[in-house]
């Protein structure tokens, strides 16, 4: 199995070199600069909670896209959906955080999984489902960001009917779904409607 390559990104220098120091004694991973850093790479961050600034940075250019393994000192209930939002994709609580558990972690990232201790877990779920009843469903949106009459369409779509025959099953006019269709495919930057089939599919929502 090919080494994880890995950039290390820490609030300050002394930390950074010794994460990396560190990481070079491991054959698991592959200890690579921040700028050389890639969607197939991972980002070790370290800080002691989430600030606004850290957020902001990982959001930012290439880091934004880059599965990251987060080693916190102090991570609040409100802090847990913002790190996942900048594709945090594994949670270490600095202080009980072991050198094989870091190397677990990361090497977890790197091959597409995710690893949140089972109270981080909870809180992201409880953020969630507040999320969905607070903001999404007084707006009638789905978690995806669709409504459910745009659903209804991209289901059809994806049964293989035309234009015609969605009005004529959801007793719509056909300008009515070609409105609907260009608004979802535009504000979701989707290409046309295979592309928002296959959004639809991959969020789960048909």
């Amino acid at each position: 199995m090919e080494p994880i390559r890995v950039a290390v990104q820490a609030t300050d220098s002394i930390t950074q070199t010794g994460l990396a120091s560190f990481l070079r004694t491991r054959s698991e991973v592959a200890v690579i600069d921040v700028d050389m850093v890639t969607e197939q790479d991972v980002l070790l961050v370290q800080a002691d909670r989430m600030t606004p600034q850290i957020v902001a940075s990982l959001r930012q250019g290439d880091l934004a896209m880059v599965p990251k393994v987060l080693l916190v000192g102090d991570l609040r209930e409100n802090d847990v959906l913002s790190a996942v939002e900048c594709r945090v994709v594994a949670v270490l609580p600095r202080s009980r955080t072991s050198g094989d558990r870091l190397i677990e972690a990361i090497v977890a990232a790197g091959s597409g999984r995710g690893l949140l201790p089972p109270d981080l877990l909870g809180k992201l779920l409880d953020s969630v489902r507040r999320l969905q009843h607070d903001v999404l469903s007084p707006r009638g949106l789905s978690a995806a960001g669709l409504t459910s009459r745009e659903v209804d369409v991209l289901r059809l779509m994806a049964d293989g009917w035309d234009t015609g025959e969605i009005a004529e099953k959801l007793c719509y006019s056909e300008r009515t779904v070609k409105n609907v269709i260009y608004e979802l495919t535009s504000r979701l930057n989707l290409r046309n409607r295979p592309h928002a089939v296959a959004y639809a599919m991959q969020a789960g929502i048909i």
